[in-house]
């Protein structure tokens, strides 16, 4: 029997699995009473960059500790927020962002977005700009502003104690897998989305969007779904067009999980030169689970508007910018850096993505994986009951949560969820992977056996149960 937790968290009436020990890419967790040894696939939500134990982070927390001091940034900043926003800034294609705001976790940083972008308006004297459009099946944070601009089912179900949703309407969600028609091109599909949103804009009323929000590479919502070739320059153009924010929310696939060219932001895999968000959120492998940090990149046309107006922030937080935070995170910034981890990451994640695929998808086995999909150190495994067909497994069954649960007896962490085909049901069933940005092609290699192998069981799970007879391809 479960030992009960007295953390009000998840399932409170059973203690989950509690971490002893781990180092580098791998984790000791007991439970009940028996010790399991994990490949750490997903890093908890995305968040490890460096791995667990690294020697070089011990030194930077104490070299932090040392130099930094509390105080209320509104009263007194210190020069470790200065820092990390300019090293952003400047690990950043040239022109996308001119300032930054540190807080403690994603759903905050979408939070103060929203607050920034409705002040950007009223500092340009626009007081109509009260709308947040977003995207169906997306996901933006725990706090009741970020899951106003989320749909999903955690937001279906407080959705009495939300923002307006009026002011909260929502575009069709870019799924290719699964809403791409057949005969439709790539192109096609692009236009489409493209039309509903420019339609959704016209039936909302241009003059009252304050901001288009997007997660650039989507994470627990709807697992790592690439967007396609031209789908995030024309957000750019429309934006451009109506005069309304480009909001990228990079919370899960940002700082550098998923960029190109061994930088910071996911975005430079997709929108064309020139064109950047006006604002951007960021967290997770910022502070690599070694702080609590996350933020809120502010582009040059946001900043000048407060500079020519007010030249304040209405509101801020205790622990806003702080600076042993910052300069944390900093320092892991610049060992990642300074060790070509982003690039390797990239490749090694890719090169995982890629054996996924050969494995599931081209070999012609007879298989319960629908689609694999991501980039750089973020992807997604979909399973499905018919290959053919696409027909997904009865929510009852939780085949992304057991897959989760088959991955861990095999030894290796990954993250299970459901709601991909439809995340107000809950349906719709995939893991997450989100490997450290440390790991070897024998790490790569392992995930690929490992979850090879959690396949076959869930394979041989699902048939001893009669849930469906044998797999049609």
């Amino acid at each position: 029997m479960s030992e009960e937790s007295v953390v009000f968290q998840s399932t409170i009436n059973k203690k989950p699995p509690h971490i002893v020990k781990a180092k580098g890419v791998y984790m000791t967790v007991i439970q009940n009473g028996k010790t399991h040894e994990l490949l750490d696939g997903c890093t908890g939500a995305a968040v490890g960059a460096l791995g667990a134990g690294d020697e070089d982070v011990y030194e930077i927390i104490n070299e932090a500790a040392r130099n930094s001091f509390y105080t209320y940034p509104s009263l007194i900043g210190n020069q470790h927020s200065e820092d990390l926003a300019q090293f952003y800034i400047d690990n950043s294609p040239k022109g996308a962002f001119a300032s930054a705001l540190w807080c403690c976790s994603g759903s905050e940083s979408n939070e103060n977005a929203l607050k920034i972008i409705r002040q950007y308006w009223l500092e340009k004297g626009n007081t109509k700009k009260i709308k947040f459009i977003s995207r169906e099946t997306s996901y933006h944070g725990f706090t009741l502003g970020a899951l106003s601009i989320s749909s999903n089912g955690r937001a279906e179900f407080l959705k009495d104690s939300l923002i307006d949703q009026d002011k909260c309407p929502k575009m069709p969600v870019c799924y290719p897998y699964r809403n791409q028609k057949d005969g439709q091109t790539e192109a096609e599909y692009v236009q489409y989305l493209l039309d509903a949103l420019e339609k959704l804009i016209i039936d909302s009323g241009a003059e009252t969007v304050a901001s288009i929000t997007v997660e650039t590479l989507p994470g627990s919502s709807l697992g790592t779904v690439p967007p396609p070739k031209g789908y995030l320059p024309g957000i750019r153009r429309l934006c451009d067009k109506y005069d309304i924010l480009m909001h990228l929310d990079e919370v899960m696939c940002g700082t550098g999980r998923s960029n190109p060219n061994g930088g910071l932001n996911c975005w430079e895999n997709f929108l064309e030169p020139g064109q950047f968000p006006d604002i951007q959120t960021v967290g997770k492998t910022l502070g690599s689970g070694y702080v609590t940090i996350a933020g809120i990149l502010i582009g040059p046309k946001i900043k000048q508007a407060y500079v020519e107006g007010s030249g304040a922030i209405v509101g801020s937080h205790t622990y806003a910018s702080h600076g042993f935070n910052c300069a944390v995170a900093l320092g892991i910034q610049k060992k990642i850096m300074k060790e070509g981890l982003t690039k390797n990451i990239f490749e090694k994640g890719n090169k995982m993505g890629e054996m996924l695929k050969k494995k599931f998808l081209e070999s012609g086995e007879n298989n319960i994986v629908g689609d694999v999909r991501g980039i750089g150190g973020f992807w997604s495994i979909e399973f499905v009951k018919n290959k053919k067909t696409k027909e997904i497994f009865d929510k009852s069954l939780d085949v992304g949560h057991e897959m989760q649960n088959f991955c861990f007896s095999r030894g290796l962490n990954v993250m299970g969820m459901q709601g991909c085909k439809d995340n107000l049901a809950g349906e719709g069933d995939f893991i997450l992977l989100a490997p450290s940005f440390v790991i070897t092609d024998e790490d790569v290699e392992e995930i690929v056996k490992r979850v090879s192998e959690a396949i076959e069981d869930c394979t041989e799970w699902l048939e001893c149960d009669g849930a469906f007879e044998r797999l049609s391809i």
